[in-house]
């Protein structure tokens, strides 16, 4: 017949947008971008989350640690905060960095001692009864902490070192 010996330039068309072969290639190159990036962003910021949670939890301890002071070494002689000696001051930055005070292993990486600020401030009114009875004040010490954050792959994902983890506690010296 005439008619089929005509070629017909829709037929060819039509069986290449039928065609499958490769689909599922082409749908991983499209998806795969996005599911890597999801992927790595997820673990990015769980390890975001556990290292803030790691620095808020070294500062609460430091600072019940700084709390069980004595008052010889932090105090408020007359309503001006005492300096804190070298060794105490020590002492609380390693245990809010390391839990141990000779030092150890940090509970993140590139947290230093420096990282960790110890002031002593006496409140507005005198307080001098309970435990403050032979005392001038009631001290307070106060722990803050800014570390850098060590991101989990190096930049890659949106968070890197710029990112700061920040925490501070108070705790009333108990002179224990």
């Amino acid at each position: 017949s005439p008619r089929s010996a005509v070629p017909d330039p829709m037929r060819g068309l039509r069986s290449l947008l039928r065609c499958t072969a490769g689909a599922a290639a082409a749908d991983l190159v499209l998806v795969l971008p996005a599911a890597t990036a999801l992927m790595f962003g997820t673990a990015e910021l769980g390890y975001y989350f556990y290292c803030e949670h790691q620095v808020v939890k070294g500062v609460r301890d430091g600072a019940r640690f700084a709390s069980r002071q004595s008052f010889v070494g932090i105090n408020c002689i007359g309503n001006a905060p005492s300096a804190i000696p070298a060794d105490v001051e020590l002492a609380i930055q390693e245990v809010t960095r390391t839990r141990q005070i000779p030092g150890g292993t940090a509970r993140m990486p590139g947290w230093a001692n420096a990282d960790v600020a110890v002031t002593v401030t006496c409140p507005g009114t005198v307080i001098n009864t309970g435990i403050y009875e032979n005392e001038d004040n009631a001290p307070q010490v106060n722990l803050d902490a800014r570390v850098a954050y060590p991101s989990l792959f190096d930049g890659m994902a949106v968070l890197d070192n710029t990112y700061f983890l920040n925490a501070e506690q108070q705790a009333a010296v108990m002179g224990i």
